[in-house]
């Protein structure tokens, strides 16, 4: 988007209490947010932090603990719709807003051979809902879309953009 940016990491909890789960990841991205201090930033700071969630029969699948918990998601997408939802806050040191993009995605039927490949070649430990939808899965596996393509890869840009234009 031609905004030039550092990365900041700070470990955080990734609980929430009992909400509405399409209100989970704007909870947790104020939540990344809050754990910095106004000290923390750099001088004249922007802060940006998101969160990611993946809904699929009434459940969040967050990041699989383990190679069988990525294969268990797999086979509740397989054939199937579900919702992605990225929560997203921005902040400075006078101003906080947060929100979120919901998607669609619907996979095709996935066979035990693609959703093990898939697990063992490309490792998605570190992804909600056990998928990449910018790695080998999107490719083969994903039969449709509604929303953005960038919300289901963690950042809804667009909104952000002009989030960021009226902030």
């Amino acid at each position: 988007m031609g905004v030039k940016f550092v990365t900041l990491t700070k470990e955080t909890r990734e609980d929430y209490p009992e909400m509405p789960f399409e209100k989970v990841p704007e909870y947790l991205s104020r939540q990344k947010s809050l754990a910095f201090t106004d000290d923390e930033l750099p001088e004249g700071f922007l802060l940006i932090t998101a969160d990611t969630v993946v809904i699929a029969e009434n459940e969040i699948l967050g990041k699989p603990k383990d190679r069988a918990d990525a294969i268990r998601m797999m086979h509740i997408l397989s054939g199937k719709s579900h919702h992605v939802v990225t929560g997203v806050t921005v902040r400075s040191k006078d101003k906080i807003e947060t929100f979120s993009a919901n998607s669609e995605v619907t996979f095709a039927p996935l066979d035990e051979e693609e959703m093990a490949y898939y697990v063992d070649q490309y490792k998605p430990y570190d992804k909600a809902g056990a998928y990449g939808i910018q790695e080998w899965i999107g490719y083969v596996g994903i039969s449709g879309l509604q929303g953005s393509f960038y919300n289901v890869m963690g950042l809804p840009t667009r909104m952000l953009y002009q989030t960021l234009k009226n902030f």
